[in-house]
């Protein structure tokens, strides 16, 4: 299986497994839902490139991951962005292959949809360093 649609799977089923996101939102999605109550969570693309050594196979790999609240402030983000780190850190071996690093690259806090009362979303690039193992 490649290391994008593992590293996935994995992340998925970190944050689902994480208690104290999953209070938090109704749903953890794979992609980004075209309707879902708010709020939720999603897993979004994942491009990946090479990356390893002499003896180690490895894939680095840019992964968004996406919060939505339908509240007028974005005040109850800051929790739900705290819980992602902690449970990409408990991300498992998935299908040969194991996260080494997790890094955020970026992130951005904003409004939902089209204007007033459509709530507010946050999403955050990650770089994520695999190895396959065995």
């Amino acid at each position: 299986m490649s290391a994008e649609v593992a590293v996935r799977a994995a992340v998925i089923e970190a944050l689902r497994g994480d208690a104290a996101l999953m209070a938090a939102v109704h749903a953890v999605h794979d992609g980004e839902p075209a309707r879902a109550a708010a709020p939720h969570a999603h897993v979004g693309e994942c491009l990946g490139a090479d990356w390893g050594g002499k003896d180690v196979a490895g894939r680095e790999l840019r992964l968004t991951i996406g919060l939505t609240v339908a509240d007028e402030t974005p005040a109850r983000l800051a929790a739900m962005i705290a819980r992602i780190d902690p449970a990409l850190g408990a991300a498992g071996v998935r299908e040969g292959w194991r996260i080494v690093s997790a890094r955020l690259l970026r992130s951005r806090v904003a409004r939902a949809g089209g204007g007033a009362g459509a709530g507010w979303r946050a999403v955050m690039d990650y770089r994520l360093r695999a190895v396959r193992e065995g």
